[in-house]
């Protein structure tokens, strides 16, 4: 494994072979995968944290949804990628969504994990009053909502492992990188969906809040070549609750042409 700083990123590299992109979520990092890893041998893979997340730092100017696309053609610009399986879980779904519209040719594949099309106007007050609370109040009493919030109640009661990973992730994350990442997400539009015509795989939980079964079964429907798969007891943290499940479909997903 490498570790760079790329396009204003800390990005991990690992193995060798055809690229897959891993795009984390809102409180997430490049470790969100962790659990998919085995699922992508004989491939190079290319996992970065998102400006404002993780390890990357903080950009002094607002985060807007253009320019976390912008920086993900940047980094495989300055990568020499040229194709790549894209994959994205949350914000970074949205995020592989608008980078497969303005990149065609960059998107073999599509694998969206907890999947948002556009927030809802609810939830974009929620996401702007969650960053001023890490702003005013620091990544605790967010981390402790957020992790709760998130999961399905099975995961809560009997995985607490997950429990303790998604608190840990948001309690990493820069409060004032999360507030604008916050900011970007809830200022967020839709990708066109016409013109994703690669093969679109969409995961999503049975008791996701974020990314319900239908947001996950129209974006399949409306793009060319969908198809959503939907888990039981299973909230928003795909990878994190159904590691086996959803390494098994990313193995398909990326294996499809």
């Amino acid at each position: 494994m490498t570790t760079t700083i790329t396009a204003g990123m800390c990005i991990e590299q690992d193995g060798a072979g055809p690229a897959v992109i891993l795009l984390h979520g809102l409180g997430g990092t490049s470790n969100s995968f962790q659990p998919l890893m085995p699922a992508l041998g004989g491939r190079r893979v290319v996992r970065p944290d998102l400006p404002g997340a993780g390890r990357s730092p903080t950009p002094r100017g607002p985060i807007d949804l253009r320019m976390l696309v912008d920086a993900m053609l940047r980094m495989a610009a300055d990568l020499g990628i040229a194709e790549a399986d894209l994959v994205g879980h949350s914000f970074g779904a949205l995020i592989a969504q608008h980078v497969a519209q303005a990149r065609p040719e960059l998107a073999r594949t599509l694998t969206l994990f907890g999947p948002i099309i556009e927030p809802a106007e609810a939830a974009r007050y929620r996401l702007r009053a969650r960053g001023a609370l890490a702003r005013e109040s620091g990544m605790e009493v967010v981390a402790d909502q957020v992790a709760a919030a998130g999961l399905a109640a099975g995961s809560i009661d009997g995985n607490a492992a997950a429990l303790a990973f998604v608190r840990e992730s948001h309690m990493r994350q820069d409060a004032e990188g999360f507030a604008k990442n916050c900011e970007a997400l809830a200022g967020a539009g839709r990708a066109d969906p016409v013109a994703l015509k690669m093969p679109v795989l969409v995961v999503t939980g049975e008791d996701d809040a974020i990314g319900p079964p239908s947001v996950a079964h129209q974006l399949a429907d409306e793009v060319a070549r969908g198809r959503a798969v939907v888990l039981p007891g299973c909230g928003h943290w795909t990878p994190i609750e159904k590691p086996a499940e959803c390494r098994r479909l990313l193995s398909e997903s990326v294996g499809r042409r």
